[in-house]
């Protein structure tokens, strides 16, 4: 296991992004998050919608610039969702989901990339049970979730050597993301979902991996939950 060290992470203002915050400096490293609210955490952060790939990009090399032009690893937590038919979500709205969760993981990446080359450091992207299962009326998040699942393999196999890339496959979690949506959409009151502290840790352990070891891909979800197998 290695030190840490800065540790970037959209979406760490809420939900599995803001645990993930927390276990970083619970480990000593130092989080530095994008997200478009202003973390309860006091921790360095600079606001961003990353369905903007260019506000996006900017976002980074702040941070990077705040964290002494090093970044140790990244971490991208920040996902929406639009349920419903194809017919039923508006095309703003459908896309809007593709922006944030594939192309806005792709365009921090890329531009934590010369970074991650000089530090040896860990890509981690959040992928979802819903990007290698289908469910009906979540058309926008499955494509989105696949992208992912394949976009991280990719990474993987062209930087292999250079940076540590991670795909987190988490199941349903305790978080906000159910909320304000439709009752149907939302896991029943008995659902077995998983708390983000648990899966923050495995997204810990994968970012301390020392360089030349990685765990390429992780499903980490709760025991009885059923989006996974």
């Amino acid at each position: 296991m290695t030190a840490l060290g800065n540790i970037l992470i959209t979406g760490g203002a809420s939900g599995l992004g803001a645990a993930v915050a927390v276990a970083v400096a619970a480990e000593g490293g130092t989080p530095y998050v994008i997200d478009r609210i202003q973390p309860e955490a006091p921790v360095e952060f600079v606001p961003a919608d990353l369905a903007d790939s260019t506000a996006a990009e900017t976002a980074v090399r702040e941070l990077a610039d705040r964290a002494g032009g090093r970044i140790d690893g990244v971490f991208t937590a920040a996902g929406i969702d639009a349920c419903g038919p194809l017919d039923g979500v508006s095309t703003p709205d459908w896309e809007r989901v593709v922006k944030v969760n594939l192309l806005g993981t792709a365009a921090v990446v890329r531009a934590a990339l010369p970074y991650l080359k000089q530090s040896h450091g860990t890509v981690v992207t959040c992928g979802s049970t819903l990007g290698i299962k289908a469910v009906g009326d979540a058309t926008a998040y499955c494509a989105s979730k696949w992208g992912t699942v394949g976009f991280t393999r990719a990474l993987a196999a062209e930087t292999a050597g250079a940076v540590g890339v991670t795909l987190l496959i988490p199941g349903g979690m305790d978080t906000a993301f159910f909320d304000g949506r439709d009752e149907q959409y939302k896991p029943p009151p008995d659902a077995k979902l998983n708390r983000p502290g648990d899966v923050a840790r495995s997204v810990v352990f994968a970012l301390s991996q020392p360089p030349g070891c990685e765990v390429r891909e992780m499903v980490v979800c709760a025991s009885e939950e059923g989006s996974w197998p």
